[in-house]
């Protein structure tokens, strides 16, 4: 499996660093966006080669998990998890406003109106910001 895994890689232009690693020691089950939102219009599987520039957001990006970069957080076999590069970015402006709130103490509830009022991007298949939408998306 690490193989065909290894090929698929290959193929999207990762020939090496920590999702290369993973691979070989059978640490990935597939090449697929692990991220609690993917947006990719094809699904989880699709993404592009890493050759194209400008970067694509549909290319393979190794994302900081469970402890994010911000708070000290490596590439490292514990710490990693596959996303595609919007995914990724999406998922860390979430985190970027979310943290800090939380930080000082505001609800989950004053943070859902926050977030209503600035008109920030919600998951999709989400009408509105609720406290459960916050909790969720900064947990995950």
């Amino acid at each position: 499996m690490s193989e065909t895994l290894l090929r698929e890689l290959e193929r999207l232009g990762v020939a090496r660093g920590i999702l290369v690693d993973m691979a070989r020691r059978e640490q990935i089950l597939e090449v697929r966006c692990e991220m609690p939102h993917c947006y990719h219009h094809k699904g989880r599987k699709a993404f592009d080669p890493r050759s194209q520039h400008p970067p694509s957001n549909w290319e393979l990006t190794a994302d900081h998990y469970p402890r994010v970069k911000m708070h000290g957080g490596r590439l490292t076999l514990d710490n990693v998890r596959l996303a595609h590069r919007l995914c990724n970015r999406v998922d860390y402006g979430w985190r970027i406003k979310i943290g800090p709130l939380l930080t000082n103490g505001m609800s989950l509830a004053l943070i859902a109106d926050r977030l209503e009022k600035q008109s920030v991007p919600r998951p999709h298949g989400s009408p509105r910001w609720t406290p459960a939408l916050v909790r969720k998306v900064f947990v995950s």
